[in-house]
């Protein structure tokens, strides 16, 4: 297993080591200990979560706030998205930055998107299949989410607007700018 930290250095990328021969492929999609060594902190994850999705379809940018905040550890089983985290922690130094990664069934790379971040992805192909953990459980309350068509954040989805299928929420969503409910760069939300 294989991490290497991205642009924003509490983004991690997660490359697993695949064996593969004639009969198939065989990997370890997840180790606690080899990741909790790397990140420096404790990761619990509480929830597994799965969708199936066609192509265009466009979830986020969604989180959760503390102290229902999650960690996300994300990856595709078949098909691709474009997979992105944003910061929106204040006063850190790459708040309203992003990290977009392809993540695929075929490269089996998987993201960590730490708590402080606002996460979206958008489905490359069609009957795509996407799964991650989550060390928090869902809390209506604390959802929030951020515009995911905010030219602020400078986020090039891949696909044309006209692709996009969207769900009722994730049209109403404030920008960056707008948005009230947002982390604090320096505190612990592990804690």
């Amino acid at each position: 297993m294989q991490f290497t930290r991205t642009a924003i250095p509490d983004v991690i990328i997660i490359e697993p080591a695949v064996h593969g021969d004639e009969r198939g492929y065989f990997v370890e999609t997840f180790r606690q200990d080899k990741l909790e060594t790397f990140v420096g902190y404790p990761i619990h994850f509480r929830q597994d979560n799965e969708s199936k999705s066609s192509k265009g379809v466009l979830r986020g940018l969604h989180y959760q706030l503390h102290p229902a905040a999650q960690t996300k550890l994300v990856r595709v089983i078949q098909g691709s998205v474009l997979d992105v985290a944003v910061d929106i922690r204040k006063n850190s130094p790459t708040f309203g930055e992003h990290v977009a990664v392809k993540l695929s069934g075929e490269n089996k790379k998987q993201l960590l998107v730490p708590r402080g971040f606002a996460h979206g992805f958008v489905v490359l192909e069609d009957n795509t299949v996407f799964a991650y953990k989550v060390d928090n459980y869902y809390s209506p309350e604390n959802d929030r989410g951020l515009a995911f068509d905010d030219a602020g954040l400078g986020i090039n989805w891949l696909l044309s607007h006209e692709e996009f299928k969207l769900s009722d929420k994730d049209t109403k969503q404030p920008k960056l700018a707008e948005a009230n409910d947002l982390f604090e760069y320096g505190l612990n939300y592990y804690a």
